[in-house]
């Protein structure tokens, strides 16, 4: 943080620096290197942007958890308690109301970082109309942001998990998800990228177009099944390579495993 008492334009004409050097240290601030009558307002524009990036990420955090509980997709929900209401109209609702109004605030706090860039550029790099909006954008955000914190803690405290239906989404696409790793398998064994890419999405098309199972289709398929065998076959259908490396992940993120406990 930062200081200034280097008068009316910034040029000590009419006190020694050292006294302004003397004052910021008692106040624990440094002096600002350069300053007009004000400081330069490029500081309190970071500031407004780091607010505004940080309510960014709990937003898009929040979006996805309103994709989650949608009633198609429903692979993970908030809390919801005993007695709550969803829709007014339609009791069977559970509405992701934490999850929309960090949203919602999130849109206001990226907005009042505009007016922070706005009042960067100032007549003579001194006039003061960037006063009332800052008194206005700087405890509007700090506010928002402290308030859509608490949400977000609270939300992933009490998010409510479905694996099952993860897995039953997953199922839904009838294998397509593995065509990534069915190609990888048969350029390992040799097969070009382009014919590989060609063989696997042969296949997949029939599963758009006429509703059968990409693994039984890729098994009877020929030229697949001439470079590779039932257990390789096997594991390119598998989940096991998806997931064998989270653990790295979540020790590089947390410092180690993850305990997240029993699904709910």
């Amino acid at each position: 943080a930062v200081g200034k008492i280097s008068g009316a334009v910034g040029s000590f004409a009419h006190l020694d620096p050292v006294v302004e050097e003397k004052v910021c240290a008692r106040l624990d601030l440094r002096p600002a290197p350069v300053s007009t009558q004000i400081i330069q307002r490029d500081r309190y524009a970071e500031f407004l942007g780091t607010l505004a990036i940080i309510a960014s990420s709990l937003d898009k955090f929040a979006l996805n958890v309103r994709h989650w509980q949608q009633t198609e997709v429903r692979e993970a929900q908030e809390r919801f308690t005993v007695g709550q209401k969803g829709s007014s109209a339609m009791p069977h609702k559970r509405n992701p109301i934490i999850s929309e109004r960090i949203c919602g605030i999130a849109r206001v706090v990226r907005a009042n970082s505009l007016v922070g860039l706005e009042n960067v550029a100032l007549w003579h790099e001194r006039d003061i109309s960037h006063s009332s909006a800052e008194r206005v954008v700087l405890p509007d955000s700090s506010i928002a942001l402290d308030y859509i914190l608490h949400k977000a803690t609270s939300l992933i405290e009490g998010l409510v998990v479905h694996p099952e239906r993860m897995l039953e989404n997953l199922n839904a696409t009838r294998g397509l998800i593995f065509s990534g790793q069915l190609l990888l398998a048969l350029t390992r064994k040799g097969v070009s990228r382009e014919v590989a890419y060609e063989w696997a999405q042969r296949n997949a098309m029939k599963v758009w177009d006429e509703g059968k199972d990409f693994q039984t289709l890729v098994k009877a398929d020929a030229d697949i099944k001439a470079h590779l065998s039932v257990e390789e076959l096997e594991c390119a259908f598998s989940l096991t390579s998806y997931l064998s490396n989270v653990d790295a992940i979540f020790e590089r993120v947390f410092g180690g495993k993850l305990d997240v406990g029993p699904h709910r």
